[in-house]
């Protein structure tokens, strides 16, 4: 992109960019979307994570979701750095789960954003607030299956 140099966005603007883009969202214990954005910059910069790994946390989902579009990612004040995290952590339609992983391990940065996104998504507190146990199974095998899959045991 040419032209003059934006001034980046800094954590502030950004958690606030993600947390109006997902309000009104929810997960799928009927919690606040934005609890699980904030749990998992938090988990990034608990991990030891720099700034442009907690920014990509709190977009971790706004594309892949819908909620934000590539279009203002490619177009957003942030670093490629954060952009490329944030295009590794996001699933693709129909992809299979080896080819994410693959993307993840690929892009510096990108690992510890998923490993603080799994942690929380694998809460027991947090998958117990779900009613349904089969949904439960499910999603922790799913969980565990990632973590495999990208070398966190």
């Amino acid at each position: 992109m040419t032209g003059t140099p934006r001034t980046p966005l800094s954590l502030a603007e950004t958690e606030a960019i993600a947390r109006a883009a997902h309000e009104g969202q929810t997960d799928k214990a009927g919690r606040p979307y934005a609890e699980h954005l904030q749990a998992v910059a938090e988990g990034v910069r608990a991990r030891g994570g720099d700034a442009e790994q907690i920014a990509a946390a709190w977009l971790h989902d706004s594309v892949e979701d819908g909620v934000l579009s590539e279009q203002w990612l490619d177009e957003a004040a942030l670093s490629d750095r954060t952009k490329d995290i944030v295009r590794a952590v996001t699933k693709r339609p129909g992809e299979p789960p080896e080819e994410y992983a693959g993307r993840i391990l690929a892009t510096p940065g990108a690992l510890l954003v998923k490993e603080a996104d799994l942690a929380h998504n694998a809460d027991p507190a947090r998958l117990a607030r779900l009613d349904d146990e089969a949904t439960r199974k499910r999603l922790t095998e799913k969980y565990t299956r990632m973590r495999a899959l990208l070398g966190l045991g």
